[in-house]
């Protein structure tokens, strides 16, 4: 019983954020400045009753998950098809994820549950399963992987929560790092969601919706500051390679940016659009391809569309 309100009060919460996501969605599908839109193939991913996260794997092998259900596919961007990997206990949830290739993990945030989960992606096997807040008031968003371990995102709380992995795979403790400066505003419905890191894992680079800004954090001290120059509003999940990141925008578009050198800047290259996007809301990347998931969040929150599917464009 205790489950079920908080569910609902968090259900009704969102779908106060998700309300506007979709006016502007109607809006930007007749009015993207200097978009163009791209040709793009879809993969299905079949049974799905919901869709929000998606991780790359090796080569061109793909996760993604049923947010609500919390079941994970698996695809093949090479093959065009996906099925069903992982079906997951009840009472989970599958939202941002990260393939960990070097120790065949998958990290999983569980939206909120307040929980992580770690997969085996060989066998499908749950590793492990972080309560990483005992909070009512969280939403577990998104992941990243580096080096040392795992950082998550929660749009609700201002901190972030690192699950550590050691060069031979084992898991440890998980910890929550306390957010300062901008990214640490809660002030909105809806706060941060897509997060990535630098190469060497010294840097952070963290996605707010309620701000539309990008923000770079110090994994030591929780410190933030706004990467000036670029605004993306209703930006959900991001994808990190060099200097370029892609910010995936629920207002059915991908902003590709280049960042300066040193993260203090950076500058709208393109704006990616398609046809097939309906809310979209991660990506990851394949060479010169993205594959974007649709949560078609447009039907409603929860989603009642009938299939779901991932949106493979040039990007």
């Amino acid at each position: 019983m205790v489950r079920t309100l908080r569910c609902g009060w968090l259900v009704a919460r969102l779908a106060r954020m998700v309300l506007p996501v979709l006016v502007l969605s109607l809006v930007a599908a007749v009015a993207v400045p200097a978009a163009a839109s791209r040709p793009a193939e879809i993969i299905v991913l079949p049974g799905a009753a919901s869709a929000e996260g998606i991780a790359a794997g090796r080569g061109t092998t793909f996760y993604a998950g049923d947010l609500f259900a919390g079941d994970i596919f698996r695809g093949n961007l090479q093959r065009g098809t996906a099925e069903l990997f992982i079906d997951a206990p009840a009472g989970r949830m599958a939202v941002g994820m990260a393939a960990d290739t070097a120790h065949e993990l998958l990290f999983v945030a569980g939206g909120f549950t307040g929980q992580a989960y770690v997969y085996d992606t060989g066998t499908g096997a749950t590793v492990a399963t972080y309560q990483l807040t005992s909070s009512a008031s969280t939403v577990i968003n998104d992941v990243t992987v580096t080096q040392d371990g795992a950082w998550f995102t929660d749009s609700l709380q201002a901190q972030l929560y690192f699950v550590p992995v050691s060069a031979a795979g084992a898991l440890g403790p998980s910890s929550t790092l306390r957010l300062s400066g901008p990214a640490a505003d809660t002030s909105a419905d809806f706060n941060l969601n897509g997060i990535q890191a630098t190469a060497n894992g010294k840097t952070l680079i963290v996605a707010h919706s309620g701000t539309g800004q990008l923000y770079t954090v110090d994994p030591t001290s929780g410190a933030s500051t706004a990467i000036a120059g670029i605004s993306v509003p209703q930006v959900d999940g991001i994808v990190l390679q060099g200097r370029r990141l892609w910010a995936v925008q629920n207002t059915n578009q991908v902003s590709r940016i280049r960042l300066r050198p040193d993260l203090t800047s950076g500058v709208v290259e393109e704006v990616i659009t398609s046809d097939r996007f309906q809310v979209p809301t991660t990506a990851a990347r394949f060479g010169s391809r993205l594959a974007v998931v649709n949560a078609k969040f447009d039907t409603g929150f929860p989603p009642t569309a009938t299939r779901y599917e991932v949106v493979v464009v040039r990007g």
